[in-house]
Protein backbone atom coordinates (compact mmCIF):
# COMPACT_ATOMS: atom_id res chain seq x y z
CA UNK A 1 0.00 0.00 0.00
CA UNK A 2 3.07 2.57 0.90
CA UNK A 3 4.36 1.69 -2.41
CA UNK A 4 1.13 2.12 -4.35
CA UNK A 5 1.01 5.77 -2.45
CA UNK A 6 4.26 6.72 -3.62
CA UNK A 7 3.79 5.98 -7.27
CA UNK A 8 0.44 7.76 -7.09
CA UNK A 9 2.01 10.85 -5.72
CA UNK A 10 4.84 10.63 -8.51
CA UNK A 11 2.66 10.35 -11.16
CA UNK A 12 0.32 12.65 -9.75
CA UNK A 13 3.16 15.35 -9.65
CA UNK A 14 5.25 14.32 -12.58
CA UNK A 15 1.87 15.52 -14.41
CA UNK A 16 1.89 18.54 -13.16
CA UNK A 17 5.65 19.07 -13.68
CA UNK A 18 4.77 18.39 -17.34
CA UNK A 19 1.74 20.83 -17.42
CA UNK A 20 3.72 23.53 -16.33
CA UNK A 21 6.23 23.13 -18.33
CA UNK A 22 3.75 22.94 -21.10
CA UNK A 23 2.59 26.01 -20.10
CA UNK A 24 5.47 27.76 -19.79
CA UNK A 25 7.17 26.91 -23.06
CA UNK A 26 3.35 28.34 -24.63
CA UNK A 27 3.96 31.69 -22.88
CA UNK A 28 7.59 31.80 -23.75
CA UNK A 29 6.56 30.89 -27.62
CA UNK A 30 3.85 33.40 -27.48
CA UNK A 31 5.33 35.83 -30.57
CA UNK A 32 4.97 39.45 -29.68
CA UNK A 33 5.48 42.84 -31.35
CA UNK A 34 8.82 44.74 -31.46
CA UNK A 35 9.45 48.33 -30.75
CA UNK A 36 11.69 51.21 -30.23
CA UNK A 37 8.82 53.05 -28.52
CA UNK A 38 7.55 50.49 -26.20
CA UNK A 39 3.99 51.82 -25.80
CA UNK A 40 2.00 51.13 -22.44
CA UNK A 41 -0.01 48.00 -24.47
CA UNK A 42 1.79 45.39 -26.85
CA UNK A 43 0.51 43.24 -29.66
CA UNK A 44 0.54 39.98 -28.35
CA UNK A 45 0.94 38.24 -32.08
CA UNK A 46 3.75 38.79 -34.86
CA UNK A 47 3.53 39.99 -38.13
CA UNK A 48 5.83 37.25 -39.33
CA UNK A 49 5.00 35.52 -42.45
CA UNK A 50 1.80 38.13 -43.46
CA UNK A 51 1.54 39.50 -46.53
CA UNK A 52 -0.21 43.20 -47.48
CA UNK A 53 -1.49 45.42 -50.35
CA UNK A 54 -2.46 48.71 -50.77
CA UNK A 55 -3.76 51.07 -53.10
CA UNK A 56 -3.59 55.47 -52.84
CA UNK A 57 -3.09 58.67 -54.43
CA UNK A 58 -0.11 61.07 -54.30
CA UNK A 59 0.94 64.68 -54.69
CA UNK A 60 4.46 64.88 -56.06
CA UNK A 61 6.83 67.99 -56.13
CA UNK A 62 10.40 68.48 -58.05
CA UNK A 63 13.87 69.84 -57.59
CA UNK A 64 14.60 72.06 -60.84
CA UNK A 65 16.80 70.01 -62.80
CA UNK A 66 18.87 70.04 -65.93
CA UNK A 67 17.65 68.50 -68.80
CA UNK A 68 19.99 67.59 -72.00
CA UNK A 69 18.61 67.35 -75.34
CA UNK A 70 20.59 65.25 -78.43
CA UNK A 71 20.20 64.71 -81.77
CA UNK A 72 21.56 64.75 -85.58
CA UNK A 73 22.72 68.57 -85.67
CA UNK A 74 21.83 69.52 -82.18
CA UNK A 75 22.86 68.89 -78.24
CA UNK A 76 22.21 71.63 -75.95
CA UNK A 77 20.99 71.22 -72.48
CA UNK A 78 18.36 74.16 -70.33
CA UNK A 79 19.37 74.53 -66.75
CA UNK A 80 17.48 74.49 -63.38
CA UNK A 81 14.20 73.88 -65.22
CA UNK A 82 11.46 74.38 -63.09
CA UNK A 83 8.45 71.28 -62.98
CA UNK A 84 5.25 70.17 -61.55
CA UNK A 85 2.99 67.61 -61.17
CA UNK A 86 -0.47 67.10 -62.72
CA UNK A 87 -3.21 65.99 -59.91
CA UNK A 88 -6.49 65.23 -61.16
CA UNK A 89 -9.37 67.13 -59.54
CA UNK A 90 -11.26 65.00 -56.90
CA UNK A 91 -14.01 63.84 -58.94
CA UNK A 92 -15.65 60.32 -60.50
CA UNK A 93 -12.88 58.87 -61.92
CA UNK A 94 -10.97 57.70 -58.57
CA UNK A 95 -14.01 55.37 -58.12
CA UNK A 96 -14.17 54.24 -61.70
CA UNK A 97 -12.56 51.38 -62.42
CA UNK A 98 -12.36 52.15 -65.87
CA UNK A 99 -10.67 55.17 -65.13
CA UNK A 100 -8.72 54.65 -61.54
CA UNK A 101 -5.10 54.84 -63.16
CA UNK A 102 -5.72 58.00 -64.56
CA UNK A 103 -4.89 59.82 -61.18
CA UNK A 104 -1.62 60.16 -59.68
CA UNK A 105 -1.62 56.30 -57.73
CA UNK A 106 0.18 53.73 -55.77
CA UNK A 107 -0.31 50.25 -55.66
CA UNK A 108 2.10 47.93 -53.28
CA UNK A 109 2.56 44.25 -52.32
CA UNK A 110 4.55 43.32 -49.56
CA UNK A 111 5.85 40.28 -47.02
CA UNK A 112 6.47 40.85 -43.83
CA UNK A 113 10.25 38.63 -43.41
CA UNK A 114 9.74 39.50 -39.60
CA UNK A 115 7.35 41.24 -37.03
CA UNK A 116 8.91 44.37 -37.59
CA UNK A 117 10.37 44.25 -41.38
CA UNK A 118 8.88 43.54 -44.90
CA UNK A 119 10.21 43.65 -48.13
CA UNK A 120 7.59 45.08 -50.82
CA UNK A 121 7.43 45.45 -54.80
CA UNK A 122 5.24 48.74 -55.60
CA UNK A 123 4.82 51.10 -58.30
CA UNK A 124 4.62 55.12 -57.59
CA UNK A 125 2.19 56.50 -60.97
CA UNK A 126 3.26 60.11 -60.98
CA UNK A 127 3.29 63.15 -63.62
CA UNK A 128 6.05 65.85 -64.26
CA UNK A 129 5.40 68.86 -66.21
CA UNK A 130 7.92 71.04 -67.21
CA UNK A 131 6.92 74.69 -66.83
CA UNK A 132 5.88 76.59 -69.91
CA UNK A 133 6.57 79.48 -70.65
CA UNK A 134 10.05 80.11 -68.33
CA UNK A 135 13.57 81.12 -68.51
CA UNK A 136 15.87 79.00 -68.12
CA UNK A 137 20.18 78.98 -69.05
CA UNK A 138 21.08 77.64 -71.69
CA UNK A 139 24.78 75.78 -72.95
CA UNK A 140 25.54 73.81 -76.19
CA UNK A 141 24.60 74.10 -79.73
CA UNK A 142 21.43 74.20 -82.10
CA UNK A 143 21.90 74.04 -85.30
CA UNK A 144 19.64 75.44 -88.32
CA UNK A 145 18.11 72.29 -88.77
CA UNK A 146 17.59 69.52 -86.53
CA UNK A 147 16.64 65.96 -85.86
CA UNK A 148 16.15 63.49 -88.94
CA UNK A 149 13.34 65.84 -90.33
CA UNK A 150 15.23 68.49 -90.54
CA UNK A 151 13.08 70.50 -88.30
CA UNK A 152 13.93 74.09 -88.87
CA UNK A 153 14.97 76.30 -85.19
CA UNK A 154 14.22 79.66 -87.15
CA UNK A 155 16.15 82.19 -84.77
CA UNK A 156 17.13 79.86 -81.50
CA UNK A 157 19.52 78.39 -83.94
CA UNK A 158 23.20 79.29 -82.47
CA UNK A 159 25.60 78.85 -79.79
CA UNK A 160 25.26 78.97 -76.08
CA UNK A 161 27.47 79.44 -72.88
CA UNK A 162 24.63 80.20 -70.29
CA UNK A 163 22.77 82.34 -71.72
CA UNK A 164 18.92 82.91 -70.61
CA UNK A 165 16.24 82.50 -72.81
CA UNK A 166 12.66 81.90 -72.77
CA UNK A 167 11.22 78.60 -73.39
CA UNK A 168 7.88 78.54 -75.08
CA UNK A 169 5.77 76.10 -76.57
CA UNK A 170 6.91 76.94 -80.26
CA UNK A 171 10.56 75.81 -79.11
CA UNK A 172 9.21 73.04 -76.57
CA UNK A 173 7.01 71.19 -74.67
CA UNK A 174 7.90 67.90 -72.30
CA UNK A 175 5.99 65.96 -69.68
CA UNK A 176 6.24 62.51 -68.55
CA UNK A 177 2.25 62.20 -67.33
CA UNK A 178 1.20 58.56 -68.55
CA UNK A 179 3.40 59.20 -66.27
CA UNK A 180 6.66 59.57 -64.16
CA UNK A 181 6.63 55.73 -63.54
CA UNK A 182 8.66 54.11 -60.48
CA UNK A 183 8.91 50.36 -60.41
CA UNK A 184 11.23 49.71 -57.25
CA UNK A 185 11.43 47.23 -54.69
CA UNK A 186 11.30 48.44 -50.77
CA UNK A 187 12.64 47.37 -47.32
CA UNK A 188 10.61 48.59 -44.97
CA UNK A 189 11.08 48.85 -40.72
CA UNK A 190 7.67 49.33 -38.39
CA UNK A 191 7.37 50.53 -34.61
CA UNK A 192 4.64 50.48 -32.74
CA UNK A 193 3.86 54.27 -31.26
CA UNK A 194 0.13 53.60 -29.89
CA UNK A 195 -1.67 50.10 -29.65
CA UNK A 196 -4.72 49.87 -28.16
CA UNK A 197 -5.55 47.70 -25.30
CA UNK A 198 -7.29 45.58 -27.28
CA UNK A 199 -4.20 44.54 -29.23
CA UNK A 200 -5.98 45.42 -32.50
CA UNK A 201 -5.94 49.05 -33.17
CA UNK A 202 -2.37 50.68 -33.19
CA UNK A 203 -0.43 53.39 -34.63
CA UNK A 204 3.15 52.37 -36.10
CA UNK A 205 5.84 54.64 -37.46
CA UNK A 206 6.99 53.07 -40.98
CA UNK A 207 10.64 53.94 -41.91
CA UNK A 208 11.68 52.61 -45.73
CA UNK A 209 14.53 52.64 -48.04
CA UNK A 210 13.83 51.73 -51.64
CA UNK A 211 15.62 51.31 -55.42
CA UNK A 212 13.98 50.41 -59.14
CA UNK A 213 13.78 51.53 -62.20
CA UNK A 214 12.12 54.74 -64.19
CA UNK A 215 9.43 54.05 -66.87
CA UNK A 216 7.85 57.33 -67.98
CA UNK A 217 5.95 57.47 -71.10
CA UNK A 218 6.92 60.83 -72.54
CA UNK A 219 5.21 63.33 -74.27
CA UNK A 220 7.43 65.69 -75.75
CA UNK A 221 7.43 68.12 -78.79
CA UNK A 222 10.72 69.82 -80.01
CA UNK A 223 10.32 72.52 -82.68
CA UNK A 224 6.84 71.24 -83.34
CA UNK A 225 8.29 67.61 -84.08
CA UNK A 226 7.08 65.26 -81.24
CA UNK A 227 4.43 62.87 -79.82
CA UNK A 228 3.54 60.80 -77.02
CA UNK A 229 5.92 58.42 -76.52
CA UNK A 230 5.84 54.67 -75.78
CA UNK A 231 6.91 53.14 -72.37
CA UNK A 232 10.35 52.45 -71.84
CA UNK A 233 12.46 52.02 -69.02
CA UNK A 234 14.72 55.23 -68.93
CA UNK A 235 16.56 55.09 -65.94
CA UNK A 236 17.09 54.44 -62.70
CA UNK A 237 15.70 56.04 -59.07
CA UNK A 238 16.40 55.62 -54.74
CA UNK A 239 14.36 56.71 -51.89
CA UNK A 240 13.57 56.65 -48.48
CA UNK A 241 10.25 57.08 -46.67
CA UNK A 242 8.66 57.82 -43.56
CA UNK A 243 4.86 57.40 -42.54
CA UNK A 244 2.44 56.72 -40.09
CA UNK A 245 0.88 53.53 -40.29
CA UNK A 246 -2.86 53.23 -38.34
CA UNK A 247 -4.59 49.79 -38.33
CA UNK A 248 -8.14 50.58 -37.96
CA UNK A 249 -8.41 47.00 -37.21
CA UNK A 250 -5.91 43.89 -37.25
CA UNK A 251 -6.49 43.54 -40.61
CA UNK A 252 -7.25 47.01 -42.39
CA UNK A 253 -5.01 50.01 -42.19
CA UNK A 254 -4.99 53.87 -43.27
CA UNK A 255 -1.69 54.90 -44.29
CA UNK A 256 0.15 58.36 -45.44
CA UNK A 257 3.67 58.70 -45.73
CA UNK A 258 6.43 60.90 -47.68
CA UNK A 259 9.12 59.59 -49.76
CA UNK A 260 12.07 61.17 -51.02
CA UNK A 261 13.19 60.18 -54.22
CA UNK A 262 16.16 61.08 -56.77
CA UNK A 263 16.71 60.06 -60.01
CA UNK A 264 18.59 59.37 -63.19
CA UNK A 265 16.71 59.47 -66.65
CA UNK A 266 19.59 58.59 -69.38
CA UNK A 267 17.35 57.92 -72.07
CA UNK A 268 14.05 59.81 -72.64
CA UNK A 269 12.14 59.52 -75.75
CA UNK A 270 11.62 62.56 -77.19
CA UNK A 271 10.50 63.11 -81.18
CA UNK A 272 10.05 59.60 -81.91
CA UNK A 273 12.85 59.11 -83.82
CA UNK A 274 14.41 56.76 -80.85
CA UNK A 275 17.75 56.12 -81.97
CA UNK A 276 18.56 59.11 -82.80
CA UNK A 277 17.02 62.13 -80.91
CA UNK A 278 16.63 61.63 -76.95
CA UNK A 279 16.76 63.75 -73.71
CA UNK A 280 18.26 62.86 -70.27
CA UNK A 281 18.08 64.43 -66.64
CA UNK A 282 18.40 63.87 -63.06
CA UNK A 283 14.74 64.54 -60.91
CA UNK A 284 14.65 64.97 -57.41
CA UNK A 285 11.34 64.93 -55.71
CA UNK A 286 8.95 64.74 -52.72
CA UNK A 287 6.34 62.36 -52.74
CA UNK A 288 3.57 62.40 -50.30
CA UNK A 289 0.96 59.45 -50.80
CA UNK A 290 -2.09 58.13 -48.37
CA UNK A 291 -3.17 54.76 -49.15
CA UNK A 292 -5.58 52.10 -47.72
CA UNK A 293 -5.13 48.45 -47.26
CA UNK A 294 -5.11 44.62 -45.82
CA UNK A 295 -2.80 42.87 -44.40
CA UNK A 296 -3.37 39.12 -44.79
Amino acid sequence: MKKFSILFLALLFGKRMHAQELKTSSINNTPSSKSLFNPENKRNFSRKGDFYFHWGYNNSWYGKSDIRFQGPNYDFTLHDVAAHDRQSKLNWSYLNPSLITVPQYNIRVGYFIKDNYSISVGWDHMKYVMDIPQAVAITGTIGANITPENVSTGAMAGTYNGQTINVKESMLTYEHTDGFNYANVELERYDDIWVAPGGNTSLTLETGIGGGLMVPRTEAHLFGLGRNNHFSISGYGVSAKIGLKFYVWKHVYLQNSTKFGATNLTRVHTTGYDEFDKASQKINYIENLTVIGVQF
